[in-house]
């Protein structure tokens, strides 16, 4: 499992590498949204996990059209214990926000197994997520 980790800066993507090596994946760090694009094009990744507060659904629109990303399922994550705010939505899809401290070996591993799904990820219910939508929230 090739995972694309993008942060806002180098520490945070280099940290969701590693957190994301431990259970098994072969990791690509990036930095930033443009940083991605091009890596991904390299790595060719079966997900990309990113910093959800970087992510937009204007951001989204554009990676769904770029080649290298059109089929590659995207994960939000904070390091940030979750809120009421949810953003990301339009009425097509949402994409969680997981709250990465909460995500352990077991559900991090069942969670990246589960993206091989084409076109999108499901998340089983009661895991820490942040999403309008009730379990199971689709990726799409």
């Amino acid at each position: 499992m090739r995972v694309l980790c993008v942060g806002r800066h180098e520490y945070l993507s280099e940290h969701l590498c590693r957190y994301f090596r431990e259970v098994g994946a072969e990791c690509e760090p990036a930095v930033g949204v443009l940083d991605a694009l091009s890596r991904a094009a390299r790595f060719e990744p079966h997900v990309v996990v990113s910093d959800g507060e970087q992510l937009t659904m204007a951001l989204l629109e554009v990676w769904e059209t770029e080649r290298a990303l059109v089929h590659v399922p995207v994960l939000a994550v904070s390091l940030t214990p979750p809120s009421d705010d949810v953003s990301l939505v339009d009425a097509q899809r949402a994409t969680p926000v997981i709250y990465l401290p909460q995500l352990d070996r077991e559900l991090a591993l069942a969670l990246l197994q589960n993206v091989r799904r084409p076109r999108g990820i499901s998340v089983p219910p009661g895991w820490p997520i942040s999403s309008p939508r009730s379990a199971p929230t689709y990726l799409r």
